[in-house]
């Protein structure tokens, strides 16, 4: 007698099921390949938003710098506003945690959050004098104490220490020299030197980030 096709409890012979599993196979690996082509043309299309952001950033930047008291006004437009969302949303949240051994600290942040929104837009000169006047005075404190560190410890960053702290004295003394009339020279070329150099920032790690996935897609391409 030849060979039975099946055993005694009806199942096929596993000669038969051999081909079935190998197709099973092919077709996991083939939905795993386009599951991950998908996965990877998404990632990268995140990046490439990031890289776009990066990019705008870096036009605003360069813009501002042109236009440094337009960028000094936009600056404090958008942080007044934002201390008054801020706070709004903290005093609601301290509204609904009033049992909160903290509550009346919260109200108290939120309160002081508000009153700077609030002079930020309707003196936005003013204040752009007053934190000019608090980035001035950060520099010389700042520039004194490194001077003075650098002196005294005299440590193997000895020179670059030094320079740090004349250069910090020297630009708060150059800072206060033409305040109040460069409040918002100095606010927009601080604001736009900041939005540059994050622009870029962001414009580099999203064009890297979309080459190593594209890269790394290639290569799993390639490895299957």
């Amino acid at each position: 007698m030849g060979p039975d096709r099946a055993d005694a409890g009806g199942e096929p012979a596993s000669e038969d099921r051999i081909p079935e599993d190998g197709e099973q196979v092919r077709r996991a690996w083939e939905d795993a390949d386009r599951e991950s082509v998908r996965r990877g043309r998404k990632v990268r299309r995140r990046f490439g938003l990031l890289a776009l952001l990066g990019a705008v950033l870096v036009v605003a930047g360069v813009v501002g710098l042109f236009y440094a008291a337009f960028a000094a006004l936009t600056s404090m437009w958008l942080f007044g506003w934002l201390l008054l969302i801020g706070g709004v949303v903290g005093l609601v949240q301290a509204l609904q945690s009033r049992r909160s051994p903290f509550f009346w600290l919260a109200v108290v942040v939120a309160a002081i959050n508000l009153a700077a929104g609030f002079v930020m837009l309707r003196r936005p000169e003013a204040t752009a004098e007053a934190l000019t006047m608090f980035a001035a005075l950060l520099f010389l404190t700042g520039g004194v104490f490194r001077l003075v560190g650098a002196v005294v410890v005299r440590g193997p960053q000895f020179g670059l220490t030094l320079v740090q702290g004349a250069f910090g004295i020297l630009l708060g003394l150059l800072v206060l020299a033409g305040w109040p009339s460069n409040s918002l020279y100095v606010i927009g070329t601080f604001f736009s030197l900041a939005l540059l150099f994050d622009g870029l920032a962001l414009l580099v790690l999203g064009l890297g980030a979309r080459r190593a996935v594209a890269m790394a897609g290639e290569q799993g391409g390639n490895g299957s």
